[in-house]
């Protein structure tokens, strides 16, 4: 609903900006000592390659990026949560 009260640049933009957030929100089970060294290298660089989809989708939109930014968001928090759960077992 976003792109019809606020149009699509401004999508974009918050696309990328809650992108940046949810990076900074999950290195929280580091920082509070709810995971270690192992997740904190895997939020990392997944949250790099989700930041660089949002980058991309924010400067140079297209449909066919969208869906690709769509189908990294669910491998990302997929294999997040397998960290997670790996590195409580470790």
């Amino acid at each position: 609903m976003l792109p019809v009260t606020h149009g699509a640049e401004y999508t974009r933009l918050m696309v990328f900006l809650y992108t940046l957030i949810l990076f900074g929100v999950t290195l929280l089970p580091y920082a509070t000592h709810m995971s270690g060294v192992l997740y904190l290298v895997g939020a990392v660089v997944l949250g790099g390659g989700f930041i660089a989809y949002g980058w991309k989708l924010w400067r140079n939109y297209s449909d066919a990026l969208a869906r690709k930014t769509f189908r990294y968001s669910i491998v990302y928090l997929s294999v997040l949560f397998a960290i997670l759960l790996i590195d409580h077992y470790i």
